[in-house]
């Protein structure tokens, strides 16, 4: 059964907005995994913006799915992540001025440097996961480094739902998907463990829920916004529900 990572950074987005206390991104992960979730997903910035070094301190106390830290491969990143030792930590590119991570991490360009990072993540007791595009290239890079797990970025085929209007016989949606599931084999060929995630909602995850061999999807957006109307437990039970379904409807298919 596919698993769901919750991403809480938005919780602490609003929170961040006043300085305050309120909302606590450390209570919405403990009614994501009342709701379901088989883990945390949180991204310490360089800057900030959301999740602070308190909270990474405090949920990777009281989280018993386990954390999965999204952070750029930095000296300082690398060093908070050994003294925390969350259950994953995944490498992700960072820029300053995007609003969310526009695309996957260049592993071949940074090849030198990422071995030497995933080295030392290992020898501190993590698995590491590199969030990337769905190449072929890239995915023969981070095995090459020793990644255990690769994301493979949905952000391509979220949007192009949304621009064929959501219709699944579309060319371009089915194009799209394609690449994901083409990028998963080869995740899972060179024995790493198939993830994926970015720009999911409750409309258009099923189809990349039922791609074989994917292991877990990583969605927070798009949860934390319904958890405004319905509350965050029951946000994350109805997309947990949406994946089993698909899930399920995908292995009997296959029997």
């Amino acid at each position: 059964m596919v698993q769901l990572g919750v991403n809480i950074d938005h919780v602490a987005t609003v929170r961040q907005a006043r300085r305050g206390w309120e909302p606590d991104p450390c209570r919405a992960a403990i009614e994501a995994e009342m709701g379901g979730a088989d883990g945390i997903t949180v991204h310490l910035r360089e800057d900030r913006r959301h999740i602070q070094d308190h909270d990474l301190h405090r949920l990777c106390e009281i989280v018993r799915t386990g954390i999965n830290l999204e952070m750029a491969a930095t000296e300082e990143m690398v060093e908070i992540a050994v003294e925390v030792s969350p259950k994953i930590v995944m490498l992700v590119p960072e820029g300053r001025m995007e609003v969310t991570t526009e695309g996957g991490l260049d592993v071949i360009a940074n090849r030198c440097e990422l071995v030497e990072v995933v080295d030392r993540l290992h020898r501190g007791g993590m698995r590491v996961s590199a969030f990337i595009d769905a190449d072929r290239g890239q995915i023969e890079a981070a095995a090459d480094c020793g990644f255990d797990i690769c994301e493979v970025h949905t952000g391509p085929y979220a949007h192009a739902f949304s621009r064929a209007g959501e219709d699944l016989a579309s060319p371009e949606i089915r194009e799209a998907l394609e690449e994901i599931r083409t990028a998963g084999e080869a995740v899972v060929e060179r024995g790493m463990r198939f993830n994926a995630g970015h720009a999911l909602n409750y409309r258009n995850v099923q189809p990349v829920a039922a791609l074989r061999g994917l292991s877990e999807l990583h969605i927070g957006h798009a949860i934390v916004s319904r958890a405004i109307f319905t509350g965050f437990r029951e946000a994350v039970s109805d997309m947990k529900r949406l994946i089993e379904q698909s899930s399920r409807s995908s292995d009997e298919s296959r029997e």
